[in-house]
């Protein structure tokens, strides 16, 4: 039984990422609409998907206790502004041709979360990642030597998704209602947003091509969908088998950028990348090694 979960576990979690994954050939589709004007839509139609969703699975309770404490508010509010902001930079990061850059960033989000996870938590990091968030930071120098100017995008999608994860996790609720209560705080901002436009002749919900309208509508289901799945995959998977799972998403992101919309890859985008992905296997070893010591350790004596 425990085997049929986990195994229903990892269908659910490679359905998310692989779901994930391919972001950027959606929201590519609507790279001639504003990214504001996207973000909006986004907000405001995930709202529409997931205020009915938390309804009608008996999160009500949930939801009024949320609103109702001011820390979990004060949480869910400045975690709101981060998840904006990322979604934000990612969707202009598509529209602008630079999905590689928003890959490098997912990449480095997981060494993000290590390192603000010793800084804010006080959790002691390991030597090996230690070592692998100096070969992540190497990489960074290299590709801002490259460059000429650091990986901005790269860095605030690691960052901003790297604090909303710990602002999160210390808000104590579900995805669902977690997410439900930050589209809910941005909404009348978002509408107001999009009601101005419209009056003003310049947006694109029912004024543009037909599949626009389809595509900004379905931006909230695309949202809500993966985070059940997640949700779901989740409560049946170990953390490290979420965290090798993870890294599915920004493969495809560089997979997209680079096969698909052949955005430039040099040798030097090669160090750089090769830099950090040595790190991150340097770091998912260490986590598979401590799993299988934590596992194979015999149990300590008295305990049942």
């Amino acid at each position: 039984m425990a085997q049929n979960e986990a195994f229903k576990g990892v269908l659910l979690g490679l359905g998310c990422y692989f779901f994930w994954g391919f972001f950027p050939i959606f929201f590519k589709a609507l790279a001639h609409v504003p990214a504001l004007e996207v973000l909006c839509h986004r907000i405001v139609w995930s709202l529409a998907f997931l205020l009915p969703l938390a309804l009608l699975s008996g999160r009500l309770t949930d939801l009024k206790a949320a609103l109702r404490d001011r820390a979990t508010l004060l949480l869910l509010a400045t975690s709101t502004l981060l998840i904006a902001g990322n979604w934000l930079v990612f969707i202009h990061a598509v529209a602008t041709d630079r999905v590689l850059e928003s890959s490098l960033g997912y990449f480095i989000n997981p060494l993000i979360s290590a390192l603000l996870g010793g800084l804010v938590l006080g959790e002691r990091l390991r030597r090996p990642q230690q070592l692998a968030l100096l070969l992540a930071t190497a990489g960074v120098l290299h590709r801002t030597w490259h460059l000429g100017h650091p990986p901005w995008i790269a860095l605030f999608l690691a960052v901003s998704f790297g604090l909303y994860g710990l602002l999160r996790k210390q808000a104590r609720v579900d995805a669902v209602t977690g997410l439900t209560v930050e589209t809910a705080l941005l909404a009348p901002f978002a509408l107001a947003y999009l009601l101005l436009l419209g009056l003003g002749g310049g947006g694109a919900f029912l004024t543009g091509r037909g599949g626009d309208n389809l595509l900004l509508l379905l931006s909230g289901v695309i949202t809500a969908l993966p985070l059940i799945g997640f949700t779901a995959a989740a409560r049946r998977l170990r953390l490290t088998t979420i965290g090798f799972l993870q890294y599915i998403t920004p493969t495809l992101h560089f997979i997209i950028a680079v096969v698909l919309y052949h955005e430039p890859f040099s040798t030097g985008d090669l160090i750089s990348f090769a830099l950090i992905w040595t790190g991150l296997l340097l770091y998912s070893a260490d986590a598979l090694l401590r799993l299988r010591s934590a596992t194979e350790a015999p149990p300590l004596q008295g305990s049942r």
